[in-house]
């Protein structure tokens, strides 16, 4: 992984594929990032380069100092270079990390400035899409984030077009979701020049991976239990998901899904092992708490974004659910940043 390479045309080994102009791609590690959104960037590039049998994508591991990095999960990487150095890049990716800090992050925006400046092509991976807000940098351009820190986005920069897409690929600038994410958008990258589709095509074969587009949304709350057993089921739970502030009755679902109410609710008993209501007051639960953990918002505020009319009835359901009243779980969950 050398510093400073500066992208070229070269013959390549393999004559079943194009000639591919090398990229430096570099990787901004921030304390506590995804250690699965860094391999599952990285690992398809290696691959890459392995089937072409040369070095096409050029990547480095960038820390904000020389020092090791430590992972959400605890575990620490080495760097190859820092933001001090003069390593040149076509494209900066930010690892995202969890919790998103708030403060002590602004020689971090400085040098992503400087880097568009540059004509850096620039991603966030997880939550990198925070700090790139946070820079300025996804004004104009449709971005996505986890679907957990998409409240905090829109929070901060209501301006912003945020979408729940797995990810988002806007001219010069590519964003994702957490967890696996990261493998779509860089096999959608490998099938752009100086990629092609075959070598997307063959990277994710490789993995034993099946191919996302960019356009799917992100699977949230209850739907990831399901998979794709009932495709009716998971329509319900999509419906009820996109009308938590203005709740609809278990008859309305229905009526949208074109099934009767009857038949839904015997799916989610057998699916599930609840009523549709049950289910959708944990969905609705399940985003309040999420407001309170990503925002700043008022509990009122809470409360009525998540479909309650009564605040004293919001408590008693969130404390019902999680053994623990609003109030209470926010401040936990902040000590404990």
């Amino acid at each position: 992984m050398s510093s400073g390479v500066k992208p070229h045309l070269k013959k390549q080994a393999n004559p079943g594929l194009h000639d591919l102009r090398t990229l430096r791609i570099g990787f901004l590690l921030l304390e506590n990032f995804s250690l699965i959104a860094l391999g599952t960037a990285v690992d398809p590039l290696r691959i890459a380069n392995m089937l072409v049998e040369r070095t096409v994508y050029d990547y480095a591991l960038i820390g904000t100092n020389g020092d090791a990095v430590r992972s959400s999960d605890g575990i620490q990487v080495i760097p190859n270079t820092s933001m001090s150095s003069t390593a040149k890049f076509d494209a900066v990716f930010v690892v995202g990390p969890n919790p998103i800090p708030r403060k002590g992050i602004g020689a971090i925006m400085d040098w992503l400035r400087l880097q568009a400046r540059h004509g850096v092509a620039l991603g966030g991976l997880d939550t990198g899409s925070y700090f790139l807000a946070r820079a300025g940098l996804l004004n104009g351009y449709r971005c996505t984030i986890h679907w957990e820190d998409q409240d905090v986005l829109l929070e901060q920069f209501p301006k912003l077009t945020v979408s729940n897409r797995l990810y988002e690929v806007d001219r010069d600038r590519f964003t994702c979701s957490g967890g696996v994410a990261p493998l779509d958008l860089m096999v959608h990258l490998l099938g752009r020049p100086p990629g092609s589709p075959t070598l997307a095509a063959r990277v994710l074969e490789l993995l034993v991976a099946e191919r996302r587009r960019g356009e799917e949304r992100q699977i949230t709350s209850l739907r990831q239990y399901i998979g794709e057993e009932h495709t009716k089921l998971d329509e319900a739970l999509q419906v009820m998901e996109s009308n938590v502030e203005e709740t609809l009755s278990v008859a309305e679902i229905a009526a949208f899904i074109k099934v009767s109410q009857r038949q839904l609710e015997r799916w989610f008993r057998e699916r599930l092992d609840k009523t549709p209501a049950q289910a959708y007051l944990e969905i609705r639960l399940l985003r309040a708490r999420q407001i309170l953990y990503r925002t700043a918002r008022p509990l009122e505020e809470v409360c009525a974004r998540t479909g309650f009319t009564s605040l004293t009835h919001f408590s008693a359901r969130y404390k019902a659910q999680f053994n623990i009243s609003p109030i209470a779980d926010r401040r936990r969950y902040q000590k404990a940043l």
